[in-house]
């Protein structure tokens, strides 16, 4: 697949303040069936996020028969990237893809619904959504902003990003334009760096450029297909910023609240199908993709030093006090958060991980 072929021009800005609740303009109701127009975040045929939205939308339409018929837009077809939340919110368009943190503008709480620094990976986050209340919050988080979210992928623990230049101590940061949203921006602000939020169709002509000097995005196998590559030869491991990035299938509510109790039921099945999916796809995909991107195209892969880990997380502790300052919701969603994660991470820990740890030692996977 050529770059061209799935990088697409799309729409930069989230509108600042609340936006209202709208008069819903209602999906075509014909021959018995309902129309939903669903705007994404990503562009057409955008190799593991795009896929999976244009996948999902196709399937709500198979279960359902065609009773519940998806009409997918990607990035800049109807709206530009950044555009769907007020699409969606005002009732233009029925349904988004796309990741929550991107709203942060509006209210921080959104970064905990997608991923935060040194928050839950993807296996705990869906246990917190799913057994620990965070669906519950989540929905009073969107209902303030007419919005009801299911979630619909998962890309599992991102890269650290792709640097033109080594990080070997946090002076290496200061001054770098760094395409990365959400808290983890805030995180490499506070360290010196200038975070620049792009949508995915706009990085790698901004890398190329010079107008950024490095960039995340997803991991091995997503960043394949961007070519990075190409202008940072550098690709880090694991970052704090997305320990486990979620993605968002976010509703109006209004509209939301007129379906039907099967036509609920058989969205959220369809919407978690989805989002086990992108993330087994990712899961199987990456350890492929990191060995093409090294072996074919020269990569050097590095990880953070402990004093660069230990600078992300002097920085993510003061970000973490400004969001709970933020308000009264914030501050609920921030100790609900943290306090799942202590509980979850730390038996997560002492099993799973350090299963792991010795599982990779003993069979050398280094």
């Amino acid at each position: 697949m050529k770059r061209r072929d799935f990088i697409t021009k799309t729409g930069v800005g989230v509108a600042a303040g609340v936006v209202g609740a709208a008069t819903l303009s209602a999906p075509a109701i014909a021959d018995g069936h309902k129309e939903i127009n669903i705007v994404s975040t990503w562009p057409r045929d955008f190799p593991g996020l795009g896929l999976s939205a244009q996948r999902l939308a196709a399937r709500i339409t198979e279960l359902s028969n065609g009773k519940l018929k998806c009409n997918y837009f990607a990035a800049g077809e109807k709206v530009g990237a950044f555009d769907v939340f007020d699409e969606v919110a005002s009732g233009n368009s029925q349904a988004y893809i796309a990741a929550d943190y991107y709203w942060k503008g509006k209210h921080p709480g959104f970064a905990y619904f997608t991923s935060v620094p040194f928050g839950m990976t993807t296996v705990e986050w869906n246990a917190w959504i799913k057994f620990g209340g965070g669906q519950e919050l989540w929905d009073e988080m969107s209902g303030e902003f007419g919005l009801k979210a299911l979630p619909c992928g998962g890309t599992g623990t991102q890269a650290g990003g792709w640097f033109n230049k080594e990080i070997n101590s946090s002076e290496d940061l200061k001054g770098l334009k760094m395409r990365i949203p959400g808290l983890g921006g805030t995180v490499m602000s506070k360290l010196g760096a200038s975070p620049v939020s792009l949508p995915g169709g706009q990085i790698y002509e901004n890398l190329v450029s010079g107008s950024i000097d490095a960039t995340e995005w997803v991991g091995p196998y997503n960043d394949y297909f961007m070519k990075f590559y190409e202008a940072a030869k550098y690709y880090y491991t694991g970052g704090m910023h997305e320990p486990g990035s979620c993605i968002a299938f976010g509703f109006n509510a209004g509209f939301w609240g007129k379906l039907t109790s099967y036509e609920k039921a058989l969205i959220t099945a369809a919407s978690m199908e989805e989002h086990a999916a992108q993330y087994e796809e990712t899961c199987a995909k990456n350890g492929e993709y990191l060995a093409k991107l090294i072996n074919e195209h020269g990569t050097k892969v590095r990880s953070f030093n402990d004093d660069v880990w230990d600078s992300f997380g002097e920085a993510a502790a003061e970000v973490f006090e400004e969001t709970r300052n933020h308000s009264a919701l914030a501050k609920k969603i921030d100790g609900a958060y943290q306090s799942f994660l202590k509980e979850c991470g730390g038996m997560m820990a002492k099993f799973e991980i350090s299963y792991v740890n010795q599982r990779n030692r003993v069979l050398d996977f280094s």
